[in-house]
């Protein structure tokens, strides 16, 4: 659109309903040193009404119609989505199209949201056995810049210092229409949909994009270690973090890691499970998996992670030596041809199921429009990964082996 805003339509006469999203290309790792958690503070913000709909408003119009709303922060950006009856469609656009343009921006409500994120983070990290294990945890183990390792969901002391002159600013610099992306998806008519965004999302007046910097860093040359104690864990776990494949230069190579969490993790057959499980019982619980908060889900660099739960009798270090040795394996032989068969037929269930949903299509076609420029990925997902090959798996095990990794140990507290 002529103020930059990017729009994608993806019709579906399938189903009888609609689902609006925004995504704005600013997350945990956008937000300024000395504003740790802004980024979610300021989704939160974005609810609290607009200069045309005060607070509650939106919930009250979306719910009235029968439809769904929320929003949430991930590692580079945010997103704001509704799901209602197709009826609906005018009014969806309208509501979002509203807050995009001016958010209702008070000390009131900055204090109030201040006081909700303090309580969400008591609730879902302080407070919780194995709160932020590992999404907060691990990176400041494996990263070392600022925006790869610090703490995006927020930190009290940088929270409180935040101000309406802050909040203001942030909005300003990164939710220009030209930093943001609308998807509408489901039963809908492509050019009466586009006339309607248009119509909502025209006058939005034109603002720069901030200019994105890479995240890049080098590799790590070795393995990094670090202890940390939870009050509330009533055991140790152990947290592995390796570097991927960049998702928008090497899909290929990021689908191998991908797949090889899933030999390693997913299912009672998959090789941790039944060797540090069921073989040597050295693990309560044992997963892996591409990406911090799921696969494709941000830019470069992205973590792969191994995460265990094991006895207090059980020395971590031999949970990393029977890792090491099961990656080994893959490294010099690679999954069999019906080991990697079985692995991919999981994945490509449970895409085809959360893509039969009409929210999780269109938050997923939006993302990957807004990260990689190519939202067709997630209709190529099942063909891509039941394209790769033992050889694909085997090199992204050898990867592993062959670079540097960060090691985070939880540990109980003494006498809990």
């Amino acid at each position: 659109m002529p103020n930059g805003l990017r729009v994608l339509v993806v019709p579906d006469p399938a189903t009888p309903v609609v689902g609006v999203a925004v995504h704005v290309d600013v997350g945990f790792r956008s937000e300024p040193e000395g504003r740790t958690g802004f980024a979610h503070l300021f989704e939160h913000l974005m609810f609290q009404g607009s200069e045309s709909l005060e607070k509650l408003a939106h919930f009250r119009h979306v719910q009235g119609s029968g439809g769904v709303f929320n929003g949430s922060t991930h590692q580079d950006y945010t997103d704001y989505f509704q799901v209602l009856p197709a009826a609906a469609l005018e009014r969806a656009l309208f509501l979002e199209a509203d807050r995009l343009r001016a958010p209702k921006l008070t000390q009131e409500n900055l204090r109030n949201q201040i006081d909700v994120v303090k309580e969400e983070i008591r609730l879902n990290v302080l407070n919780r056995p194995y709160g932020g294990f590992p999404w907060i945890l691990l990176p400041p183990v494996l990263y070392d810049t600022f925006p790869n390792a610090h703490n995006g969901y927020g930190d009290f002391s940088e929270l409180e210092q935040a101000s309406l002159e802050d909040a203001a600013a942030f909005f300003d610099t990164y939710y220009s229409p030209a930093n943001a992306q609308v998807t509408v998806a489901g039963y809908l008519d492509v050019e009466e949909t586009l006339r309607l965004v248009e119509k909502h999302f025209g006058d939005i007046p034109a603002r720069p994009a901030p200019q994105r910097p890479s995240f890049g860093e080098p590799l790590p040359t070795g393995e990094r270690r670090q202890s940390v104690i939870d009050a509330h864990a009533p055991l140790p776990a152990i947290a592995l973090g390796y570097r991927m494949p960049d998702p928008g230069s090497d899909l290929d190579g990021y689908l191998g890691h991908a797949l090889l969490g899933s030999v390693l993790g997913d299912g009672e057959a998959a090789r941790l499970q039944r060797r540090l499980v069921h073989v040597d019982g050295l693990v309560t619980d044992i997963s892996a998996s591409a990406g911090l908060m799921g696969p494709l889900d941000a830019r470069d660099p992205d973590t792969f992670t191994i995460t265990a739960v094991h006895p207090s009798a059980v020395d971590p270090d031999r949970v990393l030596a029977a890792v090491d040795e099961e990656l080994d394996k893959l490294a010099a032989e690679g999954p069999s041809t019906e080991e990697l068969a079985r692995q991919v037929a999981r994945w490509s269930a449970g895409l085809h199921q959360e893509n039969d949903r009409v929210m999780y299509r269109m938050l997923g076609l939006g993302a990957r429009e807004l990260l990689y420029g190519r939202a067709e990925i997630s209709a190529e997902l099942p063909d891509r990964l039941a394209a790769v090959t033992p050889e694909q798996v085997r090199a992204a095990a050898a990867a592993l082996r062959s670079g540097g990794r960060g090691v985070l140990l939880v540990e109980p507290k003494e006498g809990e």
